[in-house]
């Protein structure tokens, strides 16, 4: 039996406020086929500058590949992306980029044998005489950027990551999109397969992030990391977002039966 609630519902009127807010990023009704199958059907999803908005949803609900529209990697076939409540074409992820948006995926994307400030400055190097990389300068800079958003983890900024642990690994990538980002940054389960006590500062990274005024997307299957961490979560199944959450306003138990089909809240347009 599925269990449904409005809007009306929610504590202190948080879907009234929910929708008197611009999202810093928003997919509005998109739809993205390969071939015969359709990974999404009208999903939406809604993102505020400032907080972190969990995506969750059970193995094939649709969660890449709706990150994977909003950060420029594929376009949807109908339906829109918006960015402060303007409607943004994305070709690519240099778009996404353009506009702020910057994606951490679960492999990373790190360059394994240059050190941590190569890394952060990949394709954006400064150089000097137009020709010579400055590496004092990102060197610099990586610094004082990881220095600001608490990056402990990193010691030595000119050894090869390759040499790097999981969690320092991840807090250079997670750093380095938080560097350029204005908008929007984007993280694809930036907690698994970290032990305890990196997760534990990775998350701490994720809120130092989102206090700089970012809106952080947080896809993750670890139902307490984002009950944890989260200020507002949205459930993606089969391709539709089917619940949304304000902090406060759900448990584990809440949360999977969403995702399995059981619970939405989600007012169909």
């Amino acid at each position: 039996m599925c269990v449904t609630t409005d809007d009306a519902t929610t504590p202190d009127g948080a879907g009234s406020a929910r929708r008197a807010r611009t999202p810093a990023l928003a997919a509005r009704s998109v739809v993205k086929e390969f071939g015969h199958v359709r990974a999404l059907r009208g999903a939406s999803f809604e993102a505020m500058a400032g907080e972190v908005t969990a995506l969750i949803g059970d193995n094939g609900a649709g969660k890449s590949t709706l990150v994977k529209c909003m950060s420029g990697v594929h376009a949807p076939d109908s339906g829109t992306i918006e960015v402060d409540g303007k409607p943004v074409q994305l070709s690519s992820p240099i778009d996404a980029e353009r506009l702020g948006i910057e994606t951490v995926y679960q492999d990373l994307a790190l360059a394994p044998d240059l050190d941590a400030a190569s890394n952060v400055f990949l394709g954006r190097e400064i150089r000097r005489f137009k020709i010579i990389y400055d590496q004092a300068a990102m060197r610099r800079q990586t610094a004082e950027s990881f220095a600001d958003l608490g990056v402990g983890m990193v010691q030595d900024l000119r050894v090869p990551v390759a040499s790097f642990s999981g969690g320092q690994r991840q807090s250079v990538a997670i750093a380095r999109a938080a560097m350029w980002a204005q908008h929007v940054i984007l993280l694809d389960e930036p907690t698994a397969a970290l032990g305890v006590i990196q997760t534990a500062k990775v998350l701490d990274l994720i809120r130092r992030v989102r206090d700089r005024g970012l809106a952080v997307i947080f896809i993750s299957h670890n139902m307490p990391q984002v009950l944890e961490v989260s200020d507002r979560i949205e459930v993606l199944r089969l391709g539709a977002r089917v619940a949304r959450f304000e902090q406060g306003e759900a448990d584990v138990d809440r949360l999977i039966a969403a995702i399995s089909g059981a619970f939405t809240n989600e007012v169909a347009a």
